[in-house]
């Protein structure tokens, strides 16, 4: 397939990467000039150290270039700048490309999933979202993993199943779009949560018991707007919820230890060329929660200690001292 990669972060470049090494005619679009040049001179990118990239692989700098004539484009954007860069290539993709969001996230201003947001700004087309557990540094070095393709149009959800799996990345399809991106942007949260608790020093029983109820969450608020319960047992639930949580990788995760250990979110944030999506999905999160009447008592501690300046050692013992319930909704 003729195939285009919108995003250069890490997880756009492994998946550009496993398109081209899987055979697939593919070009990758950067928003910096920088990394484009490197992705074609050395088959680099500062964004993935250490990883040598496939020498079919393609790289520009001129969106329209990227997407014109692709059969499957994949966006893989931050997710708060996905609707201005799918407006923009709207007029060049094609009205029979399929396309594949890997951004995770909830728009603030809409709380839209990234799925409706693509759909919104490119109608007509046949709309992926990917999701699951799935290091971009580990995806690249081609150690084994599974991710999940969803669409309510079957056929699409298979053309990208095709053309992404590999002997080190399955691919399964779904039909819960909703779950699975529910799913890949509230774990974020509760990375960053995870993180916090780490990082005031609390141990492995504080962090199981929070990313247990973390998914308990995460299931609540998806039901209720129209997800399975099911979904959040899967790899776009579990399976990213335990990785993005305990993984040393994590992004969200560290962001949570540095702030758990006194820094401010300024500071945590300050240096870092990567986007640690959690901070601005927990404030989403929260907005999609409190819009649909749902409890999320570990998304709302996360954001009044992200915005609010609410102590991270004051969490737990406030979320211990919540009225005592039984485990199950009724």
């Amino acid at each position: 397939m003729r195939c285009a990669v919108v995003g250069a972060g890490a997880w756009g470049t492994a998946l550009a990467d496993l398109l081209a090494s899987n055979g697939h005619e593919t070009t990758i679009w950067a928003l910096e000039a920088d990394v484009a040049e490197s992705i074609e001179r050395s088959h680099t990118n500062r964004f993935l150290a250490d990883a040598l990239l496939a020498p079919t692989l393609r790289a520009t700098t001129d969106l329209a270039r990227a997407v014109a004539g692709a059969e499957l484009v994949v966006l893989a954007t931050p997710s708060q700048h996905l609707r201005g860069i799918a407006k923009h290539a709207a007029t060049s993709i094609g009205t029979t490309a399929i396309v594949t969001v890997a951004s995770k996230g909830i728009e603030r201003e809409t709380l839209a999933l990234m799925s409706t947001v693509v759909e919104e700004e490119l109608p007509g087309r046949a709309v992926v979202a990917v999701s699951g557990p799935s290091f971009a540094a580990e995806v690249v070095k081609r150690q084994p993993t599974a991710i999940v393709a969803a669409s309510e149009n079957a056929n699409a959800a298979e053309a990208a199943q095709d053309a992404l799996s590999s002997t080190s990345f399955r691919v399964y399809t779904h039909d819960d779009v909703t779950g699975v991106e529910l799913g890949g942007a509230l774990k974020n949260v509760m990375a960053v949560a995870t993180g916090i608790v780490e990082g005031v020093g609390l141990g492995y029983n504080s962090r199981a018991a929070l990313i247990t109820r973390g998914l308990h969450e995460m299931t609540r608020l998806g039901v209720t707007i129209g997800a399975r319960a099911a979904t959040f047992a899967g790899l776009a639930g579990l399976g990213d919820l335990v990785l993005t949580c305990t993984g040393a990788l994590s992004r969200n995760r560290m962001l949570g230890i540095a702030i758990g250990k006194g820094a401010s979110l300024e500071e945590a944030l300050a240096g870092k060329q990567t986007v640690a999506e959690g901070v601005g999905t927990t404030a989403s999160a929260l907005a999609l929660a409190n819009r649909h009447g749902v409890d999320m008592p570990i998304v709302e501690m996360a954001h009044r200690i992200l915005f609010e300046g609410h102590p991270a050692r004051a969490a737990v013992p406030v979320l211990m001292a919540r009225e005592l319930r039984a485990e199950q909704d009724p």
